[in-house]
């Protein structure tokens, strides 16, 4: 329907019975033709930020009151009113503020810069801005104190922050940043691409409304299968068949595909193979479940970001919880979608 008819906004409930609201999410933030439409999620307290950090425009929190309700269709009804996006680049290099502000300018955008936190607190507290692009290096303070300080000010808590960084993070560090931050982007080989294609899907930019050249940029990331291509998937389930229906659709993308059929095979497969970029887990097995083998995985700190995507027979409400609350990233309902799974994958190796 979002194709179809290319509403104003969507409002957006979590719990579908056929697939999650974040996956509906995450299909309508890959596709160009509807990544502009401002998302509404509804869930409970807990999940702000994932929403957040994956494109939704705004969160509402379950059970609504009435003037909740009405706050948050104001909210959209000021957004879509015609204006131009704003956006405020901090960064104290000259050389890289002025590329940045090139790469991400057009006409839809008009873009401040500030060279140190201070020039950047005060521009966002006398203007309002739709996404902020942050460095971490600043002269008179560090970036993670920008960002508490703008998290500290309710008028600026729920202000899109991609974070741009060179600097290597701890897991301390990346911790401290995924609270505040919507997105962080790590200066390397397709850099520049993810800071274009994150702060558009902040501001809502309408893809078909760019030039060619940045409309490319986007295409490159989301329209090809370069991010699946040669990375290795392991598949976990006790059932060869499920296996081997999973095993085609990968290879068919030039996935690698291993396989563990119970918990403990999986876990040391994850410990012993050096370049596994995700697991799909399978819930529901004899002996050792996907929740405990996920627990196991986890708890070795080296593989505290490997994305593990859960696969479940019923989605049940709890299930979702439960799943994250053992270690996965997302979830999936069985029978998989193969499409679902596919733009789910595209999403969390992208990311």
């Amino acid at each position: 329907m979002a194709r179809q008819y290319q509403p104003t906004a969507i409002t957006l409930d979590v719990f579908l019975p056929d697939m999650l609201g974040w996956t509906v999410l995450n299909n309508l933030k890959l596709d160009p033709a509807t990544r502009h439409i401002p998302v509404q999620m509804l869930s409970i307290e807990e999940e702000r930020q994932h929403g957040l950090s994956h494109g939704a425009f705004s969160y509402l929190v379950k059970p609504a009151t009435t003037e909740d309700l009405e706050h948050a269709f104001d909210r959209i009804k000021n957004y879509v009113a015609p204006h131009t996006r704003r956006l405020l680049v901090v960064e104290d290099n000259d050389i890289e503020r002025e590329s940045i502000v090139e790469l991400l300018g057009y006409d839809d955008v008009e873009i401040s810069a500030a060279a140190t936190g201070a020039e950047a607190l005060k521009l966002l507290r006398d203007n309002a801005f739709d996404c902020c692009v942050v460095d971490l290096r600043l002269p008179d303070m560090t970036g993670f104190e920008l960002l508490e300080r703008m998290q500290g000010d309710p008028s600026l808590s729920d202000l899109p922050i991609v974070v741009f960084t060179g600097k290597e993070l701890t897991p301390e560090e990346e911790g401290r940043l995924k609270v505040v931050a919507k997105s962080i982007v790590l200066k390397d080989v397709q850099s520049t691409e993810r800071l274009f294609d994150e702060t558009a899907l902040f501001l809502h930019r309408v893809v078909a409304e760019l030039p060619q050249t940045k409309r490319d940029m986007i295409e490159r990331l989301h329209g090809s299968n370069d991010v699946l291509r040669h990375r290795k998937v392991l598949v976990v389930d006790d059932d060869i068949r499920n296996i081997f229906a999973l095993t085609t659709v990968l290879e068919n993308h030039e996935m690698e595909v291993v396989s563990a059929t119970n918990g403990r095979q999986a876990i040391e497969m994850v410990e012993t193979i050096p370049d596994l970029s995700v697991v799909l887990m399978d819930i529901m097995m004899p002996e050792m479940d996907g929740y405990e083998t996920m627990r196991g995985i986890r708890n070795d700190p080296r593989f505290r970001t490997l994305p593990i995507l859960a696969l479940t027979a019923k989605a049940m409400k709890g299930d979702r919880e439960k799943c994250l609350e053992a270690g996965a990233s997302d979830y999936i309902a069985k029978p998989v979608n193969t499409d679902q799974l596919l733009s789910l994958l595209r999403v969390w190796l992208y990311r």
